[in-house]
This record gives C-alpha cells, structure tokens and sequence, in this order.
C-alpha cells in the first residue's frame, strides 16, 4: 500500500543543474529537463499531489509549475520545513508519514531530516547526501525528480504497472 500522500520538491538543484543565465537585458534563463514531466504524470495518474518550494521567486518556475499543472507553488521561501508543515496542516496529512521530499544543499536540510523518505540528487553536497535516506544516481537537471518519484513507486510495487498501463495506451494509438 502507498504510504506516500504527497511529494514535495526543490527546484534550483534537482530540476535544474544550478545554473542561473543571464541576458544583457537581465533576462533570466533556466534549463529543464522535460524527463522530469514524465514523474509529475506518474504522481497525477496515483492521485498524490506535487508541491514546490523553492527559495527562488521566478516568473520562470511559475511558468513550468502552471505548464505541468503543479497542484502547490511556494516561491521566495526561506524556512521549506515551516512551509512544509503548513501545507501537511491545511491537507490533514502528517510530516514524517505521508510525504516524500527532496532537495540539494543546506536549505533542505530540516525539511529532509523529517519526511517519511528524503532524497538528494548526485550533485548535492556530501553533507545533504549525508542526510538524505536515499542518494540518487543523476544529478540536478538530469531527470533526477523523474529518478525519485519512479523509486517511490518501485519501493512500493507500483512502477511496472504503471509503466504497462502507459504502454498499453501508446499501442493502440
């Protein structure tokens, strides 16, 4: 049985590599890997809600936030745990038993120490991976929140089915 009733997420990071571009206009640009998109379906098609918090404040995350249809946004954030809490209180969903998060560097760190499972991409800092339950294989902007939820779902036997059932839709169309 899924024990997990909603994903948090970062997105400078795990998203994303990090990487800020700027124009000569003050334009700021960011990459997204669009594997990404394919763990935000895997999360809708289960029911279980997606928030962001991210200490960042862009026009660029609302954009992919309202692109993927993200059921929570929470941009400019300086304490995610606070936030976190909140949003478990307003869904009558307890912290440390029904949510999954993950993050990268220090600002994650108290919000990783108190979900059910945390995860840290490749590229975080030792001392997050540290924290982190599960340390994962890709890095910030390489699919890794893809790699996360498709781990959720595999720990609690649910990724072959769901895979099957996409692949049935896209034989017969």
């Amino acid at each position: 049985m899924m024990d997990i009733k909603l994903v948090l997420t970062d997105i400078d990071g795990v998203w994303t590599d990090g990487g800020m571009f700027y124009d000569n206009k003050d334009n700021e640009w960011k990459k997204f890997n669009t594997s990404d998109s394919a763990g935000v379906l895997f999360l809708r098609k289960l029911n279980i809600p997606l928030g962001i918090i991210t200490g960042e404040d862009t026009e660029i995350v609302r954009r992919r936030a309202e692109k993927l249809k993200i059921e929570y946004l929470f941009m400019g954030v300086r304490n995610k745990l606070k936030v976190a809490k909140s949003l478990c209180d307003k869904l009558n969903l307890d912290l440390t038993k029904d949510v999954a998060y993950i993050g990268d560097d220090i600002n994650d760190i108290p919000l990783l120490k108190e979900v059910r499972i945390s995860a840290a991409p490749d590229s975080a800092p030792v001392y997050v991976k540290k924290i982190a339950k599960w340390n994962l294989e890709k890095s910030g902007g390489e699919g890794v929140f893809r790699e996360f939820v498709e781990k959720i779902l595999e720990k609690y036997g649910l990724l072959d089915s769901l895979i099957n059932e996409y692949l049935e839709i896209f034989k017969y169309s």
